[in-house]
């Protein structure tokens, strides 16, 4: 019986939209939707609570189904989570939208409620504006 559930609780884990970054990577390249990254630290409260809290309530909802979604581990990933990061405070959770002229990259600090990063990923369905911030292509994929 242990085995049965052991076995349920991976196909589970396998069958959610959190993804190392290079797996999230590679489907933004592969099927052009936008990469989300939360980046954060496990010492950190908001970071967890996003993490095991808002995240999977985004998931259960479907909210993520429509982006490649990934988590970094700023104490872990130092190199990437520099890169990806504009300031040091965590959470934050980062998301690169496609446009005709590049790609774009939007942000918000802190932890957040399920319906303000509903209206954030919302954010990636509009007409975006271009920008010039470094483009999902030149970030190096993880270490």
């Amino acid at each position: 019986m242990s085995t049965f559930v052991s076995a349920l609780m991976q196909l589970s884990l396998l069958s959610t939209s959190v993804n190392t970054y290079d797996q999230a990577y590679k489907m933004t390249n592969e099927t052009g939707r936008p990469l989300v990254v939360l980046v954060g630290a496990d010492w950190c409260p908001g970071c967890q609570t996003m993490k095991r809290s808002v995240i999977p309530q985004l998931e259960s909802r479907g909210s993520l189904k429509s982006v490649a979604f990934a988590t970094v581990n700023s104490d872990q990933q130092q190199k990437l989570a520099g890169r990806l990061m504009q300031g040091s405070s965590i959470p934050q959770l980062i998301m690169f939208v496609k446009t005709d002229a590049g790609w774009q990259r939007k942000q918000i600090v802190g932890a957040r409620s399920v319906p303000e990063i509903e209206a954030f990923l919302a954010q990636s369905r509009s007409t975006p504006k271009p920008t010039v911030e470094q483009p999902v292509d030149r970030l190096a994929k993880a270490q």
